[in-house]
């Protein structure tokens, strides 16, 4: 009869630590000079153009999200991360809880 491994043995499936990991990065200091776009999406809403032509200061949208609901973290129009609003000193932040490991086949 074969030993078995005990379960903390067992190989955990590579999960990625940082956004570079899940999106195939390398350290490759060629890339650390690139401009890439980050947006935080809060939420979403449907509007026609009309309705966003009569928009004013201080209009309110209702978006398609819940308050406690997760953030999206985009690069490129990539979904990267998840995370949640945060307020650091005077200023909002974005706190990362989840990274988005790549599509991409490495």
């Amino acid at each position: 009869m074969a030993d078995e491994e005990p379960p903390e043995a067992r190989a955990e499936p590579n999960t990625p630590n940082t956004i570079g990991e899940a999106m195939g990065a390398t350290a490759d200091a060629a890339l650390n000079g690139v401009d890439i776009d980050v947006v935080a999406v809060l939420g979403t809403a449907d509007l026609k153009l009309s309705q966003v032509l009569q928009l004013g200061r201080g209009a309110v949208l209702e978006l398609d999200r819940m308050i406690n609901e997760p953030i999206d973290i985009c690069a490129e129009r990539q979904l990267v991360a998840r995370g949640e609003v945060v307020i650091v000193e005077d200023r909002l932040a974005i706190q990362l809880t989840e990274v988005v490991p790549s599509s991409r086949s490495k």
